[in-house]
């Protein structure tokens, strides 16, 4: 567990379960799936098992004793709702969740129609943002089903970024953040697809938050600008005042 996290858009992660499996083409490189087989070799006893799904009951009160209130990043090594999750274990995860609730969430998945089995969606608690990644226009049908989660805010992982993302499937959400591929066979992100993206975000008023560029260009500058807007923000981008 990561108190403080090198990941941009979070302050800590929090891995209550560890180890996934692929399904789909932004799967391929998994950073995740590097550092459990290097954490592995390091005799970390959490990945004993290297990036097999494992559940880690005695992470469940590590939430509790962050005493300042921080943003989460919840199973940053894994995919809260993969299949070999058992349903019981993620309500254990929700339960933390809701009592500890000095802390926001960020919860990221990409497989949200298994949100099901948290059963009654009609009521979901306000510090747990829930998101899908969507890293090309073929998996943009989890978005639809993000749509019908009533989270406070609903946000998307467009990262890695490997195609284009029509702008309307940025409608309803509550946050977007875009980040090229980086790490060892790292593929192309266009500039044009941030930037569509990005004005779509600007046109609809949603935060934007770029990440990274990955393997064609150092740093996180779009058209000499960092975008690094959360939920709740209420500043206005260079981009909007100009226009």
């Amino acid at each position: 567990m990561a108190d403080k996290s090198k990941i941009a858009w979070t302050n800590a992660t929090w891995n209550p379960v560890t180890g996934c499996t692929k399904i789909s083409e932004g799967c391929a490189n998994c950073y995740a799936e590097r550092m459990a087989h290097r954490l592995q070799a390091m005799g970390q006893v959490h990945y004993k098992d290297g990036f097999a799904v494992r559940m880690h009951p005695d992470t469940l009160d590590i939430p509790y004793d962050w005493k300042k209130p921080r943003r989460v990043f919840v199973c940053s090594m894994s995919d809260i709702f993969h299949e070999d999750v058992h349903p019981g274990f993620v309500f254990d995860v929700w339960h933390t969740m809701v009592v500890c609730h000095r802390h926001t969430y960020q919860v990221l998945t990409k497989r949200p129609e298994r949100t099901q089995m948290l059963g009654d969606l009609r009521w979901w608690p306000q510090n747990i943002w829930m998101g899908v990644t969507v890293e090309n226009g073929r998996n943009a049908p989890r978005i639809a089903i993000l749509r019908k989660i009533p989270a406070t805010v609903r946000w998307l992982s467009l990262e890695p970024l490997l195609s284009r993302i029509p702008p309307h499937a940025l409608e309803g959400m509550d946050w977007v953040v875009v980040g090229g591929e980086s790490g060892p066979g790292a593929r192309e992100c266009k500039p044009e697809w941030v930037r569509e993206i990005r004005d779509a975000c600007v046109k609809r008023h949603i935060p934007f938050f770029f990440k990274q560029w990955g393997p064609h260009g150092a740093g996180r500058l779009l058209d000499g600008q960092e975008w690094s807007e959360f939920p709740g923000d209420r500043a206005i981008s260079k981009l909007q005042r100009s226009r």
